[in-house]
């Protein structure tokens, strides 16, 4: 299938937002954001920025919300609603995936997800490689095609590796903190403190060549693993 460039961009909190004219159904909406940038725009910190705003158009376009008890397509937090109820009763039914049109105050639609709309996408500073790499592979890897593997240190940043970690196709993946059995204690590779930690229980142990990683599903805990396993990863970009 033919996608056109992104034609419009802009940015907001590390977040650029992408629209793309080309009209495709919901399902192929998310798979084109998911290979070229993070996910369908998702979550009401990004629909309701001024950035997202000023990417004006004419006609209802997909964003990453979709009907199985109506949640985001990248995990964020759903509560709230904004729905146009006059179009979203008109035939729910058979509408399982959401629009939004800017022009008319950002209201939500829903619509049939096989129906064919420009679409939004966003990218952040995470990136999820679904390759199988040992541990110095991953860092290697990051450091040569992005900035450096994934380094935590607060709740908030849990949630956003969490978020991404939901799609890897390993049971765990590579988080950029080491043991060194010199020194004697955990370190980031970027040289932050460990401040913050989210061990699961048992899952900490300190010998020579473990490395963090975070399991994919559950409580998304850190676990040591050998530096020789192979999972996929999540770089940080510049």
């Amino acid at each position: 299938m033919f996608f056109s460039v992104d034609s419009t961009e802009t940015m907001k909190d590390n977040k650029t937002f992408h629209l793309n004219e080309t009209s495709v159904t919901w399902t192929q909406a998310q798979n084109y954001c998911r290979q070229h940038h993070t996910d369908l725009a998702s979550g009401l910190d990004q629909i309701y920025s001024e950035e997202f705003k000023k990417l004006q158009n004419s006609t209802a376009l997909w964003i990453g919300l979709f009907r199985d008890s109506w949640r985001w397509s990248d995990g964020s937090n759903f509560s709230f609603r904004y729905w146009d109820m006059d179009s979203f009763n008109d035939g729910l039914n058979n509408r399982t995936c959401a629009t939004t049109l800017l022009e008319r105050s950002g209201r939500w639609s829903s619509a049939g997800c096989d129906q064919r709309k420009p679409f939004f996408c966003y990218d952040d500073k995470l990136i999820l490689i679904r390759e199988n790499k040992t541990w110095e592979e991953a860092l290697n890897y990051c450091r040569q095609k992005h900035h450096n593997l994934v380094s935590i240190s607060n709740p908030h940043e849990q949630r956003w590796v969490q978020e991404r970690a939901k799609n890897a196709s390993t049971p765990f993946v590579w988080l950029g903190l080491r043991y060194s059995c010199t020194l004697g204690f955990w370190f980031w590779v970027d040289d932050n403190l460990v401040c913050y930690e989210r061990w699961a229980s048992g899952g900490k142990t300190e010998d020579c060549s473990m490395s963090a990683a975070m399991t994919t599903g559950g409580q998304h805990e850190w676990v040591s693993q050998r530096d020789n396993e192979t999972f996929n990863f999540i770089c940080i970009k510049h």
